[in-house]
């Protein structure tokens, strides 16, 4: 069974540790993370961001019952354990599933991880145009067509990271 976990990043490698003591191995512990390349004074920057913050998945069979997953609670770094997480399964494996499917070979999510919408506003994470906002008018295969402001062009879905607004 999934839990979903607030827990203090400085103490993660904490919390898996003390999570195979506990539990004796077997767990299996996820957090999406997205690659952002930002140029700040003509050098690129990369920067590494958990898509959920403080929040990570963690799976073990044996949190079906109910003392461990109170045992849980009381693991090193753990903040805050979710407690819809046992009516939630179905939801949270289509979303682990749809993370693990648009990670790149690093584990890092890809930009397609987002639905994109017509006539919505996005702010660039990457390249010349970081922190800019824009408009997607046209969507196509390998390429989205946007307005910036009053200049219209076309950008490949592959080269920049975005995120909506």
């Amino acid at each position: 069974m999934w839990a979903v976990i607030k827990i203090d990043k400085k103490k993660f490698f904490s919390f898996k540790q003390d999570l195979n003591i506990k539990f004796g191995g077997g767990a299996e512990v996820y957090r999406p993370k997205l690659l952002i390349n930002k140029i700040k004074k003509n050098k690129l920057y990369k920067k590494e961001f958990d898509l959920l913050g403080d929040y990570l998945f963690c799976y073990h069979t044996s949190f079906i019952q109910k003392g461990l997953m109170d045992q849980l609670k009381f693991t090193k770094g753990v903040k805050y354990l979710l407690n819809g997480s046992i009516s939630s399964q179905k939801e949270i494996k289509k979303f682990i599933y749809k993370c693990k499917s648009l990670e790149n070979k690093k584990g890092y999510l890809k930009q397609i991880f987002y639905d994109l919408e017509i006539n919505e506003y996005y702010k660039f994470s990457s390249g010349p145009f970081t922190d800019k906002i824009f408009k997607i008018k046209e969507l196509q295969k390998n390429k989205i067509n946007i307005l910036m402001g009053n200049i219209k062009t076309n950008i490949s879905k592959k080269e920049f990271l975005f995120t909506p607004l």
